[in-house]
């Protein structure tokens, strides 16, 4: 076999991983994984805030890795967000995180949260997305935790990893 039937062939193997890497069923396992890696995420932003190093390369960092901003349209609709309901872009999500001034945004990411613990009502996964709803729990700096209501939804980037398209959550209700 001469050296470019050799690069041919390689190259042809390498298209097709690729391919079915991406083609492959998300599984609930890799959302599991996702939403586990979103809260320590949470945490460290806290953490990185608290002894007092760049949170805000750390939040960065969080919503590069985690959501699909610049790669597709992302919805999120934030617990603590009233007259800034949805945050459509990088910059808007980085100041739910981390807080900017004159605004409603107290940086959320910055509360001190000591642990995300998640509680799934449901996941379904296909190919090319995945969809995950329940209950996540936001353990503070007292030991106490506040229970929010989520609906996440993931598609796959370039590379195969799951990216937040879909991050909503709420406050359970509380009846008058």
């Amino acid at each position: 076999m001469s050296i470019r039937s050799l690069l041919l062939a390689s190259a042809a193997f390498t298209t097709l991983s690729a391919g079915s890497a991406l083609a492959a069923e998300i599984s609930k396992q890799d959302v599991i994984a996702a939403q586990k890696a979103w809260g320590e995420g949470i945490v460290a932003i806290a953490s990185t805030h608290k002894s007092g190093g760049d949170f805000k390369a750390r939040a960065t960092e969080h919503i590069n890795t985690l959501y699909a901003y610049g790669k597709t349209d992302v919805m999120f609709k934030p617990t603590l967000a009233a007259k800034d309901q949805f945050r459509e872009n990088f910059d808007e999500a980085l100041s739910y995180f981390i807080g900017t001034e004159g605004t409603e945004d107290g940086g959320f990411a910055i509360k001190g949260w000591t642990n995300v613990r998640w509680e799934n009502n449901g996941i379904f996964t296909d190919a090319k997305s995945a969809m995950a709803m329940g209950n996540y729990y936001f353990t503070g700096p007292d030991g106490k935790e506040t229970k929010v209501e989520y609906t996440f939804g993931y598609v796959k980037d370039a590379e195969g990893k799951l990216k937040i398209n879909l991050h909503h959550s709420s406050l359970p209700y509380s009846p008058s």
